[in-house]
């Protein structure tokens, strides 16, 4: 027994020894190598002498008592901006909140381009100082925002910009715990130059390759660093590198002067380095190790954000990007650098179900906020808005879970129960009843007209709660007794087109659903809307209608295409007969640029589309149609004198135009394609009709 004790006292004794020099070999150094303390201190206390910024104590939020607002400075004679910045500032400009009007603005940006303040670099811009100095409205900094990628310079590499950023908020990469002003700064991603600036690339998870496990473990494919400040854990990888399941590959081959420093593993670790495709690596492994480099933060990160490969952090003292909003444990796994030497068995350890969960969210935290310039900048202005308004800023579930925060405008409710796409994980049922909004442009002739025999129709269905009808007729609104009475509260709201209605309405609306109908759309029997209500009710986060329509790549003309041909195919369901959710119509007013609203609202033409792409955006689903519907023209071209805009070529024209301009406003094509068409059990069975719960749809 006394035997067993010493040997089991040796091997701690060993193991201690042991792990206690590979601390002081191999241990990354938490600090600068080649600055003193006192050095250190000098430069922060330069950068940051507000340290103790904080939002209520260096933001004037008087400032934005007209809404959250958005300036970018114009540029001064000699400016040079790069090619990213220019992305940033054109995202910014783009955006809703984006104002010309320096008198209204909220919240200021620079001109001049402060991302690269490596002095060694092409990029760096001298004179900063004196130019954001001589700002009229730079006040020290108050209620400006500064965008910053890269900091110092070799060999030390410290967060020197090279000027005082006074009370300005640091939107910066590599952020660094120490100095980080928390709920005032935001760490962002370090991102290359050749990041998108909209769109952007999607994530590599597949239906088909959803299985939790890879071919490979854990894998790294970088630089490793031989004189100046470096990731010693770089430097240590081999120790854990095993060939097989973890590949840790490291290469001295960069700079001018590699061989001169190069130690007697470098012609080893080159060797190795060369037999394996980074890309390969990349989409074959479970985890992706993202040490430290010159910086606290790597490119390694976003790669593997987006290839569904787990990040392994070993970078302390780094602020994760978007920590204030973004839970990072349910995507990546935050390592030590000083247990280095864990790492395998901590990935080893790591369940099959949370792989899978973990890759899952890598997608979505890659879609929803890191696949473009434009994101990561939308991204950054909306955590500083949810700061300003603070009353309606988002929780942790909106910005944690599909679609994400960018989609969950919280100035529509702070509440998750209300948005459409959290029913599912809430466990909230779906509204029993629906809203019918009723777009009219022809008067109102008889008891027989269009309108009027559509408001008879729909309020026959128990499942209708109201009806809102939008009078956008050249005759005056008739008066109240020329309506039909109905069993359902009737509302007419009078001189308003499809979009500039949208807003205005939804204070009408009393449930979650909408009906929206046009009077061109004839369905003849209230049994054929109750159904398609009770199909939206299994799919609330998506449109639920009947005429549907196609999208497609002309690539005789670089363009989208659309179409009304009848095919099994389709991409979009026309919004004058469809259900959707009244989220939406919020989301259609205060999420799209004016710029678009005003160029439907001009052609009459595409609010439709238009609607289709932005829930199509959301959800990352195709609507759903419910009947087939093949009679849908000829019924339109029965019910009115006038010639169907449907058979009008420049109607067509102008919606051709349309998906291209709401294309290039995303920055890609969100519409999906689908086959699936949802039909009443018993709807064309040879039974008898007495049997059949919708009876009429057979007569469609």
């Amino acid at each position: 027994m006394q035997q067993n004790e010493r040997i089991c006292v040796c091997l701690f004794v060993c193991l201690f020894v042991h792990t206690f020099f590979y601390f002081v070999k191999i241990c990354p150094q938490l600090h600068h190598q080649h600055t003193s303390p006192r050095e250190r201190r000098a430069i922060r206390d330069n950068i940051y002498k507000n340290k103790r910024c904080r939002m209520e104590t260096c933001f004037d939020f008087a400032r934005c008592q007209s809404g959250f607002r958005v300036y970018i400075y114009p540029p001064q004679r000699g400016d040079e901006v790069s090619d990213t910045y220019q992305k940033i500032l054109s995202s910014i400009k783009e955006s809703r909140f984006y104002t010309t009007d320096p008198s209204r603005a909220c919240l200021f940006i620079l001109a001049v381009d402060t991302l690269d303040r490596d002095q060694l670099s092409a990029q760096y811009v001298q004179n900063v100082r004196s130019r954001i100095q001589s700002l009229p409205t730079w006040s020290d900094g108050r209620n400006h925002l500064i965008f910053n990628l890269y900091s110092g310079t070799w060999p030390d590499y410290t967060e020197d910009l090279g000027f005082e950023v006074g009370q300005a908020m640091l939107a910066r990469a590599s952020a660094d715990v120490v100095n980080f002003r928390p709920n005032f700064d935001i760490s962002i991603p370090l991102f290359s130059k050749e990041h998108a600036v909209k769109g952007g690339g999607t994530g590599y998870l597949t239906l088909s390759d959803a299985l939790p496990s890879r071919k490979y473990l854990l894998v790294f494919k970088g630089k490793r660093y031989l004189t100046g400040i470096g990731s010693e854990t770089r430097n240590a990888l081999y120790h854990i590198h095993n060939g097989e399941d973890i590949i840790l590959l490291t290469t001295c081959k960069h700079g001018k002067d590699w061989e001169k420093h190069k130690d007697s593993r470098c012609d080893r670790d080159n060797e190795e380095y060369s037999k394996f495709d980074y890309q390969e690596l990349l989409h074959n492994s479970s985890f992706c190790l993202v040490p430290r480099g010159r910086r606290l933060g790597s490119f390694r990160f976003l790669e593997a954000l987006q290839a569904a490969c787990i990040p392994v952090i070993l970078s302390n003292g780094w602020e994760l990007p978007f920590s204030e909003v973004i839970d990072w444990k349910k995507a990546a796994i935050i390592g030590d650098e000083r247990l280095l030497l864990q790492v395998p068995s901590i990935t080893r350890s790591v369940g099959r179900d949370r792989i899978l969960a973990l890759r899952q969210q890598t997608q979505f935290l890659w879609d929803a906020y890191f696949s473009s310039v434009a994101k990561i900048v939308l991204t950054t202005l909306e955590i500083i808005q949810d700061r300003v308004d603070s009353h309606v800023s988002r929780n942790q579930l909106l910005w944690n879970s599909l679609p994400g925060g960018l989609y969950a405008l919280p100035q529509y409710s702070t509440d998750p129960a209300l948005f459409p796409f959290y029913y599912g994980i809430l466990g909230k049922s779906p509204s029993q009843q629906f809203t019918a909004v009723i777009h009219t442009v022809t008067p109102l002739q008889s008891q027989i007209s269009p309108v009027v025999k559509l408001i008879i129709a729909v309020a026959k269905s128990k499942l209708c709660a109201q009806i809102v009808v939008l009078w956008n007729c050249d005759k005056p609104l008739p008066p109240r007794n020329k309506w039909p009475s109905t069993s359902v509260p009737l509302a007419v709201i009078e001189g308003q087109t499809k979009v500039t209605a949208a807003g205005f309405c939804i204070h009408y609306v009393l449930k979650d659903t909408l009906l929206l109908r046009s009077e061109d759309i004839y369905l003849p029997f209230y049994k054929t809307v109750e159904f398609a209500f009770i199909v939206w009710q299994s799919f609330p986060e998506r449109i639920v209608g009947y005429p549907a329509r196609s999208h497609y790549w002309d690539s005789s003309r670089s363009r989208w295409g659309y179409t009304s041909k009848w095919t099994n195919d389709y991409s979009m369901v026309l919004t004058g007969a469809a259900f959707y959710h009244r989220y939406y119509h919020y989301l259609f007013t205060h999420y799209v640029p004016a710029n678009l609203l005003t160029m439907v609202d001009r052609m009459a033409n595409c609010e439709d589309i238009l609607m289709n792409f932005l829930v199509s955006a959301v959800t990352k689903q195709p609507p759903i149609k419910v009947t087939q519907k093949k009679q849908y023209k000829e019924t339109m071209m029965s019910q009115g004198s006038k010639v169907s805009r449907w058979a009008d070529p420049d109607h067509f024209a102008q919606r051709q135009t349309c998906m291209n301009a709401f294309s290039h406003w995303l920055g890609f094509m969100p519409l999906v394609h689908s086959q699936m068409r949802l039909d009443p059990v018993l709807f064309r069975d040879q039974v008898s009709i007495l049997r059949k719960k919708y009876r009429d749809i057979e007569r469609l």
